[in-house]
């Protein structure tokens, strides 16, 4: 072969590779995770050079455009989400708030990243399949329509869906959290950019909490609530306190959480609750569900991401024997802890016992135990004394919903305090004493599976169709069905809730004949139990 065959066939091979290389496709080579966080903190210096590249395109440079070349402007949401802190110094408030739409009556942290946001909702849609049945049948009706919702709820993926459920079903909603370590920021953008007034973000100060409610009310901008949905009572009592014209054409208010549903109770007795009340709470399908179900999957996976601990062998006290303490010391107890139970109550001590827990005094065992879990429902059930007992490395966290049941005034006082308090990580802090011995506070002892974990959301389906549910019938209902008072769902809601989960499972429920509902004395639709039933 002479020379000049020999150059044609080199070229033709390279001309062969080159083609090669530009319909082949391209691959990723990704690089520190530090890099990734830079580049999502959107917190750049301006006149630093441009950080490394996301990842190297291994292809030719006359290549034609890749679908994957859109990845150079994104993150990931659970990268997104890790930079909180970087960006806790920018005032959420003060910035210029703006969706693509053009509206601006929001405030959340990182409007850019709603698209991660649409992506958690979409997923949580697939795993509720209660509530989204309940939206297809009740869309329609529009049974909702009218009515102005102003929320104050844990801001996750979950709640999204039951905020647009809400909206689908004719309402009109503002928005605000309950939680100030709970929110997930990239939700809170997605419902913003679909244009719900919506006031959240991860990391708010008290000040900021407060801002947010006031926000959401929506006064100033000359909206008027008719219902509430809350989660913990500090939406009713700043209504309350600064707004009590509202009441008058107020149609009631909806509390899922245990210490919302008790200072219901102590407006109720002092005769200051001016409107319907409705008590999710205490509702079977709650109580049962989102207590006990939920608490058991999320204790362990809250935990182990903020510690990282082994529970094979340790021993972990639960200070409650609730629904929420029992599926603690379940779960507990399954991954090999040896677990004590605090009561206060002989019926609930008495079923600890049944269930092999051994009932003691914290003062018996807080010298020894490993793990720390309140689900109490009470003030201070772990004070400073009980801290200071306690061996070094022992971990302690919050299950019950309120941030009082672990005296933190180390951290709320800090200058009057001997303690100190070093931020390790993302929800965990060690506190110090002066001899050196140090505890993991979780969350500063506000509820850990919302503020450290996932939630399932299944479980979260059930809970959020009740709450729906509870703001329909007391929306639609007759002037005078119900007083100011505080009410139970009825147990047929609670039937038709569980009814509208069962498919997810393929279940298949048996029928009464007739003589076997004149026998039992029931309807063939139920209610299936009387009020006065214990499931």
């Amino acid at each position: 072969m002479s020379n000049d065959e020999n150059n044609a066939a080199e070229a033709a091979a390279e001309l062969e590779k080159l083609d090669c290389r530009r319909n082949r496709r391209t691959s990723l080579q990704f690089i520190d995770k530090n890099v990734i966080r830079r580049r999502s903190s959107g917190n750049e210096k301006q006149g630093q050079p441009p950080p490394q590249r996301l990842y190297s395109i291994s292809s030719h440079p006359d290549r034609e455009p890749s679908d994957l070349d859109h990845l150079q402007q994104y993150t990931t949401a659970s990268d997104s989400d890790s930079d909180a802190e970087d960006e806790c110094s920018v005032n959420i408030r003060e910035l210029e708030h703006k969706n693509q739409a053009g509206f601006t009556d929001f405030a959340v942290r990182r409007i850019k990243h709603a698209q991660y946001g649409r992506r958690e909702i979409e997923i949580a849609e697939q795993e509720m399949p209660g509530l989204m049945a309940l939206r297809r049948r009740a869309e329609v009706d529009k049974p909702l329509q009218g009515a102005k919702i102003v929320g104050c709820t844990h801001i996750i993926a979950q709640t999204a869906v039951l905020i647009e459920t809400l909206i689908r079903l004719g309402a009109q909603v503002r928005w605000c959290s309950c939680n100030i370590f709970s929110t997930q920021n990239e939700v809170a953008a997605a419902l913003a950019e679909e244009s719900v007034p919506i006031f959240a973000w991860k990391g708010q100060s008290d000040d900021d909490f407060w801002w947010s409610i006031k926000k959401a009310i929506g006064t100033e901008q000359g909206w008027q609530p008719n219902m509430i949905l809350d989660d913990g009572g500090d939406l009713t009592h700043y209504c309350h306190k600064h707004y009590a014209t509202l009441f008058s054409t107020m149609k009631g208010i909806v509390e899922e959480s245990v210490t919302g549903v008790h200072r219901l109770y102590q407006m109720c007795r002092t005769q200051t609750l001016t409107v319907p009340a409705m008590n999710i709470n205490d509702s079977v399908i709650k109580t049962k569900f989102d207590n006990l179900y939920l608490c058991r999957e999320s204790v362990i996976d809250g935990i182990k991401r903020c510690t990282d601990i082994l529970f094979g062998g340790k021993q972990a006290v639960v200070c409650g024997y609730g629904e929420i303490g029992k599926g603690c010391c379940s779960a507990l107890r399954g991954m090999g802890c040896f677990v004590f139970v605090t009561e206060i109550d002989p019926i609930c001590a008495l079923q600890a016992c049944m269930e092999g827990y051994r009932v003691v005094r914290l003062e018996e065992i807080i010298k020894q135990v490993d793990i720390v879990v309140t689900a109490s429902g009470s003030k201070f059930t772990i004070t400073r004394d009980s801290l200071d007992k306690m061996k070094n490395g022992t971990i302690v966290c919050n299950m019950g919903h309120s941030n009082t049941e672990i005296d933190i005034s180390f951290l709320r006082e800090p200058s009057s305090s001997d303690l100190q308090v070093e931020h390790v990580r993302n929800n965990v802090d060690h506190v110090i004493w002066p001899n050196g011995k140090r505890i993991v506070l979780i969350a500063e002892g506000r509820i850990m599976n919302l503020c450290c974990s996932s939630v399932p959301s299944f479980v979260v389906s059930i809970t959020a169709a009740t709450q729906a549910l509870a703001l329909i019938e007391l929306y639609t209902a007759p002037t005078n069905r119900y007083k100011c008072d505080v009410y139970l769902l009825p147990k047929k809601m609670d039937e038709y809730v569980a009814s509208l989960h069962l498919p997810a499972f393929d279940a298949h429920l048996t029928e009464l004949s007739d003589d076997q509902c004149k026998y039992l004395g029931i309807n063939k639709a139920g209610p299936f139990k009387p009020n006065y039933y214990r499931y």
